[in-house]
């Protein structure tokens, strides 16, 4: 009678008390670069494009029409030596956010007004709709015959731009309430003043916060050709500067800052959004 060959078991492995199995590493890398493949897709997409510009510009346009990134870096090295693009950074930096603050703290509490008080949104609905359509670089003429050339002209241009988007994506999120919210409230026994603190204010929340991101882009874009027309520092100058004498590079240059700056405030933006408003619904 044959027997079947056996097969060599396996160790039985015991563990003591506290003692945890060691795991193979390599799934656990593989998991990460899995976890984190969106952030290197960006990376090669920025290096694919970069790698993009280098190349067109080196041999297929001329330099004096789109300079290559290494001109416009050494530009940059040369504008960062004498210190004059950190003045021209911290000038419009400085208006964006002011104007932008004041913007939003003025158009926040109007919209929350409209939103809430039908009395209010007739009487303002008007004048909203009206002035919206006007850009906002229509009014610099009057605004630096109104407060001169310097820093108040740019900062109301800013705010101008700043409030009607506000206004309006804050009156939108407190239109859009449920009223079942603000019925069970009112169930509930709370008074006109706790129904708008406590359910209208946090259920627009991320309305406002949506129309504060749209607002400052739009910023950038005012102070821009705010600086253009009427200034003697910032980005805006730079590019209206440097168009006089053909510096293509600082041209593009003062382009690149404009782009990183954007987007450095609105990965802020979204992270104190994610932070602080995340519980209201707001979308980081």
């Amino acid at each position: 009678m044959t027997q079947r060959p056996q097969m060599a078991s396996k160790p039985i492995v015991t563990l003591e008390a506290g003692q945890t199995p060691v795991r193979n590493s390599r799934p656990a890398t593989h998991g990460w670069l899995a976890s984190n493949r969106g952030i290197w897709l960006r990376i090669l997409s920025i290096l694919l494009g970069l790698l993009a510009w280098e190349i067109l510009a080196r041999w297929v346009f001329p330099s004096i029409f789109i300079p290559s990134l290494s001109q416009v870096l050494e530009r940059g090295y040369e504008l960062v030596l004498n210190k004059e693009l950190a003045e021209h950074t911290i000038a419009s930096v400085r208006r964006i956010m002011l104007g932008f603050v004041i913007g939003c703290a003025i158009g926040a509490p109007i919209g929350l007004l409209m939103g809430s008080m039908p009395t209010m949104r007739y009487l303002a609905e008007p004048y909203i709709h009206f002035f919206r359509f006007i850009p906002s670089i229509a009014w610099l003429t009057p605004a630096v015959i109104w407060f001169g050339i310097g820093e108040m002209s740019k900062v109301m241009i800013i705010i101008y731009t700043t409030v009607f988007i506000v206004v309006i994506n804050t009156a939108v999120g407190v239109a859009s309430i449920p009223p079942n919210k603000v019925w069970a409230a009112a169930m509930l026994g709370a008074s006109k003043r706790q129904i708008f603190f406590l359910v209208t204010v946090p259920a627009a929340m991320p309305f406002i916060l949506t129309g504060m991101m749209l607002a400052m882009g739009s910023s950038f874009t005012a102070v821009v050709a705010a600086e253009m027309v009427g200034a003697e520092q910032g980005l805006g100058y730079l590019i209206s500067n440097s168009r006089l004498w053909m510096d293509t590079r600082a041209i593009f240059l003062a382009i690149i800052v404009l782009g990183f700056l954007g987007f450095a405030i609105d990965l802020m933006f979204r992270h104190l959004i994610g932070r602080f408003a995340g519980r209201y619904g707001a979308v980081s």
